[in-house]
């Protein structure tokens, strides 16, 4: 037996049969899971109306919960993460560099490695990081191949390195820049509307 607008008891609340996927709206149309003779009645409709807001308000504050427990998208939860993890909150910060600091430390713990140290200076950087060990030296060095230039938040690594590292080791950081041959092509119109530092990260055309 079909209600409404749709088969009655088949369609979720806030699913979309059409796409397959399921959203959470801020106000969830109730009346179209009622009998259409319900649709004429003013009484009905302002009931459903406020019912359906209130739902809606429900669902939403569900999903937001929901996305704290994940690192990726934890927003007002991310200082939990950040105490769990040992770290200082800061709520200053935007949120993708304190994601950057919980998701590095949860890569380094547990005994260091090269490997960790590598995947925690990934975190902060977003791309392709090499170690170099020089172990009769007792000192490595951090080797930031796949990002140009200096990472955003490198103050925020070094303070992590500091916590993961074994103390007796030192450390040096190093960082790719452009070299003469990818900008020689330039003409010096093109290379005079650029800055000194636009120029030591340029990639070419």
């Amino acid at each position: 037996m079909s209600y409404g607008l749709t088969l009655y008891g088949v369609q979720a609340y806030g699913a979309d049969n059409e796409s397959g996927e399921e959203t959470v709206p801020t106000e969830i149309d109730l009346m179209k899971y009622l009998p259409l003779y319900y649709h004429q009645v003013l009484e009905m409709r302002l009931i459903q109306g406020q019912l359906g807001e209130e739902i809606g308000k429900q669902a939403a504050a569900l999903e937001d919960t929901l996305a704290q427990y994940y690192v990726h998208s934890s927003t007002w939860g991310l200082a939990r993460w950040e105490k769990m993890m040992g770290l200082a909150s800061d709520p200053s910060l935007p949120n993708a560099r304190r994601r950057e600091s919980i998701i590095a430390k949860m890569r380094g713990a547990g005994t260091t490695t090269r490997v960790k140290i590598i995947q925690t200076a990934i975190a902060f950087s977003g791309g392709e990081v090499n170690v170099v060990e020089y172990p009769a030296e007792s000192r490595f060095e951090v080797v930031f191949v796949g990002t140009k230039g200096i990472p955003p938040n490198m103050a925020g690594f070094i303070r992590m390195l500091e916590d993961i590292k074994p103390a007796h080791l030192a450390y040096s950081l190093k960082y790719t820049y452009t070299v003469w041959n990818q900008i020689k092509a330039l003409t010096w119109n093109q290379a005079k509307g650029k800055t000194w530092s636009e120029l030591r990260v340029y990639e070419g055309v």
